[in-house]
């Protein structure tokens, strides 16, 4: 069946091994291009399947390139949705599956000739991230029969299979490889007039935050005698002031929280968690740490001024630039607090909010990346205990504000 919209209509096909951000993407160009007036659907195989196969088809053999019973169901699905796409009255259809074969994407390009067609391939090399991502996806219903490490087993399975079959690009005359991860395209071919590549690519290199809560931790007993790193638990004050953040968020839908491997932020997400009635993972990212301070670790500014008088005065010059000895300095976090970031973005697939709890010096990193502010002001960005930044920053929409707890 032929497209009958009088507007421009064009396929997008994602194209990737599993757990390497294929649907993330997929909801994010949709929810981008929706907003610019452009029609668009997402036609997931894994959906269908699910929807017509109702034993389940979760275990890794039906991924099996040699089990023929298996690749039949898998090909008849493919071709339901395929068809779908191609009877889809919109501007961009996008067919979400791994489309991992030379033989699979030769089918894509034969039935859908109607329109212009690009594939889009996602990329991950990140091996921590894409552990991460795996126990991400076996916490799916299908696999609520396994533990856990059944679960990660059988879906590492699947990913054998798919690379056992797994053809680069060749012939194929328009397609984007993608670092899902950091955002990066990596090579491109176009040979034909492909609508909407423009907004396709930018919303691609586009860092996609609906809504970001940056958050302090919690007063810690360090905090009170002024104490810089340390591993630190909250104080009783912490703890209450943990417990109102809890309340405030207890409306808002927060499906992901990450913070540091330090107590004390780990502390201050636990009665946040809490309020949203177990519908909220807490995720622990070690970019996210406070600034490592070296030799001056669980030392006050008064005792290092004191006992190492050059580290104090030559830090208070040039405090940005400074490098802790045996630490770090705002200088060298940038790349961790980068890293961080782009992990808590792909962890949080197309959550439309997330928080961040954190540490002063990682917070003032963290909002030095969405504001312009000279190098040598970022040490001194106010972050403080009973207020959050609140951050949006979208193609259609950059906010940034400062909100109170106890409002």
């Amino acid at each position: 069946m032929k497209n009958t919209n009088t507007e421009k209509k064009m396929y997008l096909v994602m194209v990737g091994l599993p757990a390497r951000g294929k649907s993330t993407i997929a909801t994010r160009l949709k929810q981008n291009l929706l907003q610019d007036g452009i029609k668009v659907e997402i036609f997931n195989n894994g959906d269908l399947r699910r929807k017509i196969i109702k034993e389940n088809s979760s275990y890794p053999e039906f991924y099996d390139p040699n089990n023929k019973a298996a690749y039949e169901q898998r090909e008849r699905i493919a071709r339901i949705n395929i068809n779908n796409a191609m009877e889809y009255n919109g501007n961009v259809a996008i067919l979400d599956a791994t489309h991992a074969s030379k033989k699979r994407r030769e089918l894509v390009i034969d039935k859908l000739s109607d329109s212009p067609l690009l594939f889009l391939e996602c990329i991950n090399p990140d091996s921590e991230i894409l552990e991460a991502s795996i126990l991400k996806k076996t916490k799916q219903s299908e696999f609520s029969e396994l533990t856990k490490q059944e679960a990660i087993k059988s879906f590492k399975d699947r990913i054998s299979y798919y690379e056992y079959i797994y053809s680069p690009f060749s012939e194929e005359r328009n397609y984007i490889s993608f670092d899902s991860l950091n955002n990066q395209i990596l090579e491109t071919r176009i040979t034909d007039d492909i609508p909407y590549f423009e907004q396709i690519r930018d919303i691609l290199v586009t860092d996609a935050i609906p809504n970001l809560f940056l958050v302090r931790h919690g007063e810690s007993y360090d905090n009170i005698e002024s104490r810089i790193g340390g591993d630190a638990r909250l104080t009783e004050k912490g703890w209450q002031q943990a417990k109102q953040i809890g309340r405030h968020f207890q409306d808002i839908q927060i499906p992901y929280i990450f913070c540091s491997e330090k107590q004390r932020t780990l502390e201050t997400a636990e009665p946040v968690q809490e309020k949203q009635q177990d519908k909220c993972s807490i995720i622990s990212l070690q970019e996210f740490n406070e600034i490592n301070a070296g030799i001056c670790e669980g030392l006050t500014y008064s005792e290092i001024k004191g006992k190492l008088p050059e580290v104090y005065y030559t830090r208070m010059r040039d405090k940005y630039n400074y490098i802790y000895p045996r630490g770090e300095g705002y200088v060298t976090m940038g790349n961790r607090i980068d890293k961080g970031l782009k992990k808590a973005l792909f962890l949080s697939g197309h959550s439309p909010n997330i928080m961040i709890i954190a540490h002063r010096a990682t917070n003032r990193m963290i909002l030095a990346h969405f504001l312009y502010r000279r190098i040598e002001d970022v040490p001194y960005i106010f972050v403080p205990q009973d207020r959050y930044y609140h951050i949006i920053s979208t193609q259609q929409k950059k906010m940034f504000e400062l909100k109170n707890f106890f409002k």
